[in-house]
């Protein structure tokens, strides 16, 4: 029915890292680790999850050391261990791999805007598209609220990658994706239905 719900997500952004408090772009998976910062960021995630008590059916996690580490702790609330999404990794940087903004802005000033902007394959760029991007996101999810019809599903994973299922569930134009602000540390729940989705609350940062 039109109005009855398939699968509900929690996603959870991973705490923070030295990268993301310097706004630098990385897709490598093995580095950095959370920071203290990220580490205590994690703990307060969780502490929400188990005040709301949020149920939970599956936990699901992108593969790189920082989320796992953020679904790590969580999993020990739910005392079940995470499902590694091997797919489900940040959009690929091309040239703008371990920069942050500003070294892009000086750097690379014609690509900062393609970064955010171009909707096609950039050959300068050498980086993931915003569509295929966010269609890569949305096969994913969507394989996701299939395989757990009924269920409440938490997955942790990236800033972006959060941004990507947004826009998707929206159907928001691809440019506007930066336009989301997702933090690290974070909640943001999605409600998939037969034909449409709902977004119930984005970038929700307990302050207990």
């Amino acid at each position: 029915m039109y109005f009855s719900r398939k699968c509900k997500i929690t996603f959870i952004c991973h705490g923070a890292t030295i990268y993301s408090e310097e706004n630098r772009l990385s897709d490598v998976e093995n580095y950095p680790q959370l920071s203290e910062l990220g580490q205590d960021e994690v703990e307060r995630i969780t502490e929400y999850l188990r005040r709301r008590a949020v149920k939970n059916d599956v936990i699901y996690t992108s593969p790189s050391v920082r989320t796992m580490q953020t679904a790590k702790v969580i999993s020990k609330l739910y005392k079940e261990e995470a499902v590694v999404l091997e797919d489900l990794h940040p959009r690929k940087c091309g040239k703008l791999n371990g920069l942050t903004l500003e070294q892009i802005e000086t750097k690379y000033p014609d690509l900062l805007e393609s970064w955010f902007n171009n909707q096609e394959y950039d050959e300068d760029l050498e980086a993931e598209s915003i569509n295929d991007f966010i269609a890569r996101v949305k096969k994913i999810i969507d394989e996701v609220v299939a395989q757990n019809e009924g269920n409440r599903v938490i997955i942790v994973t990236h800033p972006d990658v959060i941004q990507a299922a947004i826009c998707a569930a929206l159907e928001m134009p691809a440019n506007k994706i930066a336009k989301i602000f997702i933090r690290t540390g974070s909640a943001t729940q999605i409600s998939y239905y037969e034909k449409w989705s709902s977004l119930v609350y984005s970038d929700y940062t307990p302050l207990f």
